[in-house]
């Protein structure tokens, strides 16, 4: 285990509107940006405070780089943590190779979302998920329907992904919370709202949207060539996520 000098943020605070901006990437723990589309520690420690207590089960579907399995460790929050790339489980394990007071039940396992067959039903305190925005960053060769990251037909994208988001649900204890982060995308210089088409189908499957949180994209600088072809070609960047917080409700209170 690597001792690490700094374990925790400075100057954290904690977010009270639904708008979201942070310049770091994070730069305490074993958190680094070299993994493609990590989301930022910043987020995944908001969400774990306001979300989930200490020595709750959490769920993260799609691990990335292991940010979610770090700021688990860090806040003392059980984790199984899951990703179809055999290179983000190589990653997040080597992650949490690191030494602090908390030693919660972080498990790394090779899995495929929209097949959570491990876990019995309503067993999870808290659900966190960064998927990947259809193809516009490809994590793996995998065969197209294998990797939702090698899908370039948004409906059909939608279509694969609410599988996951019937596993979610069925996993999630009543009355606790799911939170996705999800961008947007253009397709012929049209705007495409993933986010969106992506937010109704948690709803369709029995979920409430309980926050849509605007994160700005600090990492996605406009600059030189993007510039010129937004104004050339008369579009603009991107640069905003949505953060949606969805509840599963107890029946007796829908």
């Amino acid at each position: 285990m690597a001792k690490i000098k700094k374990l925790n943020p400075e100057n954290f605070e904690q977010e009270c509107t639904t708008v979201w901006s942070f310049e770091r990437r994070g730069n305490w723990a074993t958190h680094n940006s070299k993994y493609r589309g990590n989301w930022s520690p910043d987020v995944v420690r908001n969400l774990l405070l306001r979300y989930s207590n200490e020595n709750d089960y959490l769920l993260d579907p799609m691990i990335g780089g292991g940010t979610t399995a770090i700021e688990c460790k860090l806040l003392n929050r059980n984790l199984l943590a899951l990703d179809i790339n055999p290179n983000a489980i190589e990653l997040t394990n080597t992650a949490l190779n690191f030494e602090c007071e908390f030693n919660p039940k972080i498990k790394v396992e090779l899995n495929d979302a929209r097949n959570l067959g491990m876990l019995k039903n309503e067993s999870i305190d808290f659900v966190l998920n960064h998927p990947p925005y259809a193809d516009i960053v490809k994590y793996s060769e995998k065969q197209i329907e294998e990797d939702l990251s090698n899908i370039h037909d948004l409906e059909k994208f939608c279509d694969e992904y609410e599988k996951v988001i019937k596993e979610l649900f069925r996993v999630l204890k009543p009355n606790k919370y799911c939170a996705i982060l999800i961008g947007d995308t253009r397709r012929n210089k049209m705007y495409q709202p993933l986010a969106f088409m992506v937010m109704q189908r948690f709803l369709q499957n029995g979920f409430t949207l309980k926050e849509d949180i605007i994160k700005h994209q600090h990492n996605c600088k406009a600059t030189g060539f993007w510039v010129n072809k937004s104004k050339e070609a008369n579009f603009l960047l991107i640069m905003h996520e949505h953060l949606f917080v969805f509840q599963k409700l107890n029946e007796k209170e829908k």
